[in-house]
């Protein structure tokens, strides 16, 4: 029988009981939050937990480098004054918390995207997102259903390595992408903070240990809890009457919400200008930035639609440079989350070629699939061989219906802008 502690009775091993003991006496709340921490690790796990996870088989198994103090002080600094209170949930996941693992590229996986597009020949500009870490479905642990989370790592790997002040907010400070497990627990505590009510009804109230789909509702919800500025953008057709099956997207509420392509409690707003969503490009920059079409073209239908969106997407912002000889631009634009029936990637660029006037151009979305092995899409990057059809995906590939992209806008909201940001709706584009 363990020895148990002579102030609260919890039995421990002796070799954690007089540190333990000495927690009693310190004043400090989130020094009791690391022992709590450390006793639930200890713990096994349990039954429910075993049959539905595989490699880590508690969230509470690991501790954070930093300490709780650090991680503690840089999630709450961006909460009003009457939430800088001790979350307890909150303290415990921040400095339990692992780092996901991924294959790493040496040099940077996009580095060599970049080189290739470069040997490549043609009359071509192609415009790329900065440092991306590819996470790739593990057989073992989320293939078939984990995309979604694998995307939401994508995603915040460009943003801790390009964005200092997301890097400070996101996962409580701690540098380093989570897990699935963890971000599971990040989803429910954002739940419980108010950001995207329905779909915290939607899931029962909890996904932690589940192997349910998610898609990009629950990556912006995650990310705006963080006070991130992500943003969803709906492409439908109008063809297809029918709630898109993502896993988790089916019609999650009836009646007079209104009703978007994969997440029918959306609240969506009719875009004007089809092309672009109203934050994806700043209002003041020159229209040759901005524009590849001509004003006096026809309306462009269907995924031709999406593609022009998503090349003023990273386009906007270079202006005159996408007539230089430059052929690879690098954008300070995030990824896209891109979202569609059965399957989710990310796209991290674009590439054009050009022809002889703008409506005889041709684009490439330049995409990292989860389902790809980091290793092989290295391989053939670096031998600049068959890293075409891993890597570009050209509109004829885009025979969906519906499809949803997320991004995220520069800045970190505040105040009544936080609790904004607590409602996640969309815009709507048709194709």
């Amino acid at each position: 029988m363990l020895p148990s502690c002579p102030f609260c009775h919890i039995s421990l091993p002796s070799a954690e009981l007089e540190r333990h003991a000495n927690n009693h006496f310190m004043e400090d709340e989130l020094e009791s939050d690391t022992e709590l921490a450390i006793q639930i690790a200890l713990a096994p796990p349990s039954p429910e937990l075993m049959d539905e996870t595989t490699n880590h088989r508690d969230l509470y198994a690991a501790h954070s480098e930093r300490s709780p103090e650090q991680h503690d002080s840089n999630f709450n600094h961006n909460l009003p004054s009457s939430r800088k209170v001790k979350d307890h949930e909150t303290s415990l996941l921040i400095g339990s918390q692992i780092k996901s693992t991924f294959y790493n590229v040496q040099g940077g996986l996009m580095a060599l995207i970049r080189q290739c597009l470069e040997l490549e020949n043609g009359n071509t500009i192609a415009i790329v997102s900065g440092h991306v870490d590819h996470y790739q479905s593990n057989e073992s642990e989320d293939i078939g259903w984990g995309c979604g989370w694998r995307n939401i790592q994508m995603l915040s790997s460009h943003l801790l390595v390009q964005r200092p002040d997301a890097r400070d907010v996101m996962f409580g400070g701690s540098g380093f992408v989570p897990d699935i497990l963890s971000l599971q627990r990040w989803l429910e505590i954002a739940w419980k903070r108010g950001f995207d009510t329905y779909g915290f009804d939607y899931f029962g109230q909890k996904i932690y240990g589940s192997k349910k789909w998610i898609g990009t509702t629950e990556c912006a919800t995650i990310l705006r809890s963080f006070g991130l500025r992500a943003r969803i953008v709906d492409f439908d057709s109008m063809t297809s009457k029918q709630p898109l099956n993502n896993g988790n997207h089916r019609c999650k509420l009836a009646g007079k919400q209104s009703h978007g392509p994969m997440d029918k409690f959306l609240q969506r707003t009719m875009n004007e200008d089809s092309q672009v969503g109203p934050s994806a490009c700043d209002k003041h920059l020159p229209e040759k930035g901005c524009h590849h079409q001509g004003k006096n073209q026809g309306k462009i239908y269907g995924p031709q639609v999406l593609v022009d969106w998503v090349w003023k997407y990273f386009a906007c912002g270079f202006d005159s440079r996408l007539d230089g000889s430059k052929s690879v631009l690098i954008s300070e634009k995030t990824p896209l989350y891109l979202q569609h029936d059965g399957h989710s990637r990310t796209i991290v660029g674009i590439q054009m070629q050009k022809g002889k006037c703008a409506s005889e151009h041709h684009y490439s979305l330049l995409v990292l699939d989860p389902a790809h092995r980091t290793a092989a899409l290295e391989r053939s990057l670096a031998d600049n061989n068959g890293w075409q059809r891993l890597i570009k995906r050209g509109i004829h590939t885009l025979k969906k219906p519906q499809y949803q992209l997320c991004y995220v806008d520069p800045g970190i909201a505040h105040g009544v802008e936080m609790e904004q940001l607590k409602i996640i709706d969309s815009i709507l584009v048709e194709l």
